[in-house]
């Protein structure tokens, strides 16, 4: 921030007394405001390390985060695909049996709701 510290004040014509007070209390005026600008500007230059930090820190636990995301996701992917193959596998399979065995798998099917009604009630 730059400042700008004022020396000279614009006077006013008039009563030379009441100007004399006014010019001294825009000079105090501009003193209070100087001092505040220069607080500002310390308090600012503290700051700016304290915030430079925590965002150094917030970007490293975002790149663990990321780091560690990638090889799950990847796991999970594989594991997705495998189950979904087993599942196609699955049903092949059934499909298979039941058209070569058509009477077994309504047997299957009928003791497998006899069961399931029974568990339910």
């Amino acid at each position: 921030m730059d400042l700008t510290t004022r020396s000279n004040t614009p006077m006013s014509p008039g009563n030379g007394a009441t100007d004399t007070g006014l010019n001294r209390a825009a000079a105090g005026a501009h003193q209070v405001v100087d001092k505040v600008a220069v607080a500002a500007d310390e308090a600012a230059s503290k700051v700016k390390p304290v915030i430079d930090h925590a965002a150094k820190a917030a970007h490293q636990a975002v790149d663990r985060v990321a780091g560690a995301a990638g090889p799950t996701a990847d796991w999970v992917t594989e594991r997705g695909e495998r189950l979904q193959a087993k599942g196609q596998k699955v049903v092949a399979d059934t499909s298979q049996y039941v058209s070569a065995n058509p009477w077994k798998a309504l047997g299957f099917a009928l003791a497998a709701g006899f069961l399931i009604s029974r568990v339910i009630r």
